[in-house]
Formats: structure tokens, C-alpha cells, sequence
């Protein structure tokens, strides 16, 4: 599981535009804490902070124990929008998390056992069609990453959802079909190698077929 941040907040006693300029002046981003049948909180935290925490890498797939008036309030992180120029983070939506909720998340794959791969020992590629998964997971126990082993995976064989052991209480959301997560292809080196020796086999046909007119 991705560990828990913390991050330290202020409710923000005003609301529009021209209240969250000047909150940027200072230094501080807006935010909203949203969900959990309880009504929006608008509150502020601190960019330096806020920023340190984005660089993670895991930002969006952790839990945020945010602090504010001497309570903590746990959340999921759901939408920051950045400057297109400077991306300097703008606001935040978190999303209040009750004890059993269960959360949609983006969690990163990692393959494994590359060693173990007949098609990967021979030069095979491993094309990646998702980087990460779309899953849904207990609020408590958000996985870090999952891991996909390419034991005795060759080239042409493909990887899809269903042969991934997901942890305990996880699931996929998208549930439709048997999606597609990486293919093994073959190196474009060996691709011109197979197409060099096609075409002169197919030379060799057409001269054997002229001698025999």
C-alpha cells in the first residue's frame, strides 16, 4: 500500500476568485474537501508542502490525512489543476473518506521475472499498453504498484487483466472486457532479419520457376 501523507490545512473563511488570489500571493492553494454526506470544506494549504508531496510520484493514488482545527480528516486526492505555464499548483479536490468506503484509483504496474522470459532472452520487446491500472480498492489498503509476472511469457504472447492476481479486496474497474496490458513483440532488428530472408526465399522460388521454363 502507497504510506499515508499528512498534510497541514487552514479553512479559508472566503470564497471566489479575487479570495484564492490572494491566498496564492501567500503562498498557500486552495482546496475542497468534498464527499462522505457531509457538506464541502473550502480550505488552504501550503504550496511548498503541497508541491513536496505531488513530486512523490504517488500523490494521486494515496491517502491524505489532512489537519485542520485540530482534527484529521482522511481523503483521497482526485484533481489538481496546474498553470499551464508554470504548472504551479492552482487547487485541489480531495475526496473525505469514510472508514469502509472504497476508492478508483490508477495504480502503476511493474513487471517481474524478465529473466524468465524465453521470448525477452531472445531480444523480444515488452510493448506496455498501460503503465497503470484503473482498480477498485479498500480506502485502507490502496496497493502501491502490482506486480506482473512475464514468466515463460514469448514473443506474440500478450498480457491481459485476467491473468493478474490482484491483492485481496481488489478489483479492476473496468469490467466490460478482457482488456490488454503489454504484448511481447519482436525486436525490429530480428522483424527486418525474418523480411530480408521472406523476400529471398521468394527470389530463389522465382528462379527456380524461370529455369524450368
Amino acid at each position: 500500500m502507497s504510506d499515508a501523507l499528512t498534510l497541514p490545512a487552514e479553512a479559508r473563511e472566503r470564497a471566489g476568485k479575487g479570495a484564492s488570489r490572494a491566498l496564492r500571493r501567500d503562498g498557500r492553494t486552495p482546496a475542497v474537501i468534498y464527499g462522505g454526506k457531509e457538506e464541502p470544506a473550502t480550505i488552504h494549504v501550503e504550496e511548498k508542502e503541497l508541491t513536496r508531496q505531488l513530486m512523490t510520484g504517488h500523490f494521486m493514488n494515496s491517502i491524505v490525512n489532512i489537519e485542520i482545527g485540530g482534527k484529521t480528516i482522511k481523503t483521497l486526492p482526485k484533481d489538481v489543476a496546474f498553470h499551464p505555464v508554470s504548472d504551479r499548483p492552482l487547487h485541489v479536490d480531495f475526496l473525505r473518506l469514510s472508514a469502509d468506503a472504497t476508492v478508483d484509483v490508477a495504480v502503476p504496474v511493474v513487471f517481474i521475472n524478465e529473466e524468465k522470459s524465453p521470448g525477452l532472452k531472445k531480444g523480444g520487446v515488452l510493448n506496455i499498453v498501460r503503465h497503470e491500472l484503473e482498480l477498485v480498492c479498500p480506502a485502507d489498503d490502496i496497493p502501491g504498484e502490482i506486480q506482473i509476472d512475464v514468466t515463460g511469457k514469448d514473443v506474440g504472447d500478450a498480457i491481459h487483466i485476467s491473468e493478474v492476481a490482484l491483492p485481496k479486496g481488489v478489483k479492476s474497474a473496468i469490467t466490460d472486457r478482457d482488456f490488454t496490458i503489454a504484448t511481447l513483440v519482436a525486436p525490429s532488428a530480428l522483424k527486418k532479419s525474418e523480411g530480408a530472408a521472406a523476400a529471398e526465399g521468394e527470389t530463389s522460388e522465382e528462379e527456380e520457376g524461370g529455369d524450368e521454363d
